[in-house]
């Protein structure tokens, strides 16, 4: 197992940037923030007015993952469906996606990097699922098509 983030201390917030519909006419709202007691906390409101309807959290990094099959999330959601996204190339302009549900408890997700499927603004890309050996940029999406308050709090992800 190798770990990619578990938001200690010297874990900076200011590496994790927020993206929302604003760039396209919305209005929906959210911040990013590392906790003292090590946990990542993603949160806000997506509102539906003006054709808005998402908002985003996302990292650079550069992680080799040849020698893995799955990432694994550690994490407490309000039980709301989420995005996790992957890029493998930050000048793409697709992400690698896979979705998954919250359950209000803190859980596990495990997500095979093969199942992860090409999408760009919000539509399937005929292309490849991930087949990468390195991913170059992490996110988090929510966008449920519904004016919401969110919540998404990490404690840690991992490769294995």
């Amino acid at each position: 197992m190798k770990t990619i983030i578990d938001f200690t201390s010297s874990t900076d917030s200011k590496e994790w940037h927020t993206i929302t519909d604003v760039v396209m006419g919305g209005v929906s709202k959210s911040n990013f923030e590392v906790l003292t007691d090590h946990i990542g906390v993603f949160n806000g409101h997506v509102s539906l007015d003006n054709n808005g309807g998402f908002a985003m959290v996302k990292h650079k990094t550069t992680l080799h993952c040849k020698n893995y099959t799955t990432i694994c999330i550690t994490l407490k959601g309000d039980g709301k469906a989420y995005q996790f996204r992957i890029k493998e190339n930050t000048e793409t302009k697709h992400w690698f996606i896979a979705p998954f549900t919250t359950n209000g408890e803190w859980q596990t997700i495990d997500i095979k990097l093969s199942s992860m499927y090409a999408m760009f603004r919000g539509n399937e890309v005929n292309i490849p699922n991930f087949n990468g050996d390195s991913i170059h940029e992490i996110a988090f999406l929510i966008g449920n098509k519904k004016a919401e308050d969110f919540k998404l709090e990490l404690k840690n992800i991992t490769l294995k």
